[in-house]
């Protein structure tokens, strides 16, 4: 019989710890809805205790997304615990997910502790969690490192203290796929009351083998897997969600397993995340990249003009990556509109539509056909938007072969009209150059890339950017037929995103690294 796999999506949490991929809480709540509706069994919308913005994203995800459950993490800190509580208080499904190291390594160097002491304080923090929730999840962290025999004590206690389910890190990414395949067993095997919890998977990438990991780990017994879309995570990155997925989807007879996720909204998902993260989708990553379905060789063309079969062991339509559908023309109407939005999933306010709504009449107006993935653009950028202390009014730029750049532009700083004048090496260099100088900002620009959303001279240009100032790193994106216009907004949302969460570090805990 097939066995059906939880899938525990992390991208909130360990997804935002990528260097540059902090969300702010409306970005957050979006891709909650977009997760809940690719069908994914728990989201852990993030770590309540690190911060105020994490608390009221957890919160606020607890409350207004139906359908998965809706889980914290915590350290197991008796005041990481009651903060998670809190944030998840009054919501129908929820979890709390606590956390200390088993490995020896961790124990001596970074926990200082011992190896009873740290049973005991993770017995005692399961205890604390089922106070607060039914649903708690333990993680002995860095297990793929820690002696399989402590590993397996320390499980049975936490089973017993109350842990429904019990996730097995592979927090350094140390492990391969027949090693971690037998330690799943083993602790199957050699734990007594190991049939009271679900065994989980939490994989990262740091030799590629996430999802070579975690698929293995199936195969040994596990019943979740925790992942992130586009496998986005600290360092590495963590398993791939839309891989292990549609591995156990296309081979569902080999590994007996198959998830509830509803595979035609990966492609959606996965586009939402990368534009609200700004981490671009390298073309040749598996399921969603641009040359997943992509096939040039004239052999292979051959075999697919007479059955597809030949050459693709999924079809593009089962992750939604059909054909771009025309979807509304500058004839449209509000209710029109109003309507195919909903079509597409999302249920927004009355002062998002008009916003939404005049943002599209203005590019209906630079296109003759707007497509779903125009729409997903433009509302992505309404919902997401945060207060912006600085905004863009207008611009103007000088440009050409024998000339230098020079760039005019006109700003609204804290309410107040600014307008000045630049040059640069190129027409973006100008406006950005000029801009730096009217906010005074000390940042430093990693990386810059520019996306078409979809085919066409009058396409719209997405660009994304990456900042660093003080130690931060965050991401800006903005899109527009004018790529020039893309471009400033794009670094106009990230110098916003830098102040937006400076401010709330000031108010609340730096961030730590996690599992």
């Amino acid at each position: 019989m097939t066995r059906m796999i939880r899938i525990f999506d992390t991208t909130l949490r360990d997804g935002e710890q990528s260097p540059g991929a902090s969300m702010n809480v409306e970005e957050k709540l979006m891709i909650a809805k977009q997760l809940a509706r690719l069908g994914v069994d728990i989201i852990e919308a993030g770590f309540a205790y690190s911060s105020p913005g994490d608390f009221e994203a957890v919160r606020r995800i607890a409350l207004e997304v139906e359908g998965p459950v809706v889980c914290s993490l915590a350290r197991a800190r008796p005041e990481d615990i009651t903060r998670a509580s809190e944030a998840l208080k009054g919501a129908q499904r929820v979890r709390i997910h606590t956390f200390l190291s088993t490995s020896d390594i961790h124990l001596k160097h970074q926990f200082r502790m011992t190896r009873d002491e740290a049973k005991k304080r993770a017995v005692e923090m399961v205890q604390l969690a089922r106070t607060y929730v039914d649903d708690v999840e333990f993680s002995p962290m860095d297990a793929s490192r820690s002696d399989p025999a402590y590993l397996c004590e320390v499980i049975e206690a936490v089973i017993a203290a109350g842990a429904g389910t019990i996730n097995i890190p592979d927090t350094v990414g140390y492990a391969v796929p027949q090693e971690f395949g037998e330690l799943i067993q083993r602790i199957r095997d050699r734990v007594p009351n190991s049939q009271q919890a679900v065994i989980s998977v939490h994989c990262h990438n740091d030799l590629g083998l996430a999802v070579a990991n975690s698929l293995a780990a199936v195969m040994a017994g596990a019943g979740q897997v925790e992942c992130t879309i586009n496998g986005i995570g600290e360092r590495a990155g963590n398993t791939s969600l839309e891989e292990v997925v549609m591995g156990l989807r296309t081979r569902k007879a080999w590994y007996g397993a198959d998830t509830k996720v509803v595979t035609e909204e990966i492609a959606k998902t996965s586009r939402l995340v990368s534009k609200i993260t700004g981490m671009v989708i390298q073309p040749n990553k598996a399921i969603v990249g641009a040359n997943a379905f992509a096939h040039t060789s004239g052999i292979h063309q051959d075999g697919l003009l007479k059955d597809k079969t030949t050459y693709e062991i999924m079809r593009p339509e089962s992750v939604g990556l059909e054909q771009v559908k025309l979807v509304m023309g500058k004839l449209s109407g509000r209710h029109a509109f109003r309507q195919r939005l909903e079509d597409l999933g999302y249920k927004l306010s009355e002062e998002e539509i008009n916003h939404a709504f005049e943002r599209f009449k203005r590019l209906a107006d630079q296109k003759k056909e707007i497509y779903e993935e125009d729409l997903e653009v433009i509302v992505s950028e309404e919902i997401a938007k945060m207060s912006e202390r600085v905004v863009l009014k207008s611009f103007h730029v000088e440009s050409g072969t024998n000339k230098v750049p020079k760039a005019t532009v006109e700003l609204e700083i804290d309410g107040k009209l600014v307008s000045h004048s630049g040059t640069g090496d190129g027409p973006v260099d100008a406006v950005y150059r000029t801009i730096a100088a009217m906010t005074q900002t000390t940042s430093k620009l990693l990386m810059f890339g520019v996306n078409a959303i979809t085919g066409g001279t009058d396409a719209q240009g997405e660009v994304s950017v990456r900042l660093e100032e003080d130690g931060r790193t965050v991401s800006g994106h903005g899109a527009d037929t004018d790529i020039i216009t893309a471009a400033a907004r794009a670094y106009l949302n990230a110098l916003n995103k830098l102040a937006y969460f400076a401010a709330k570090q000031a108010e609340g805990i730096q961030k730590v690294s996690l599992i």
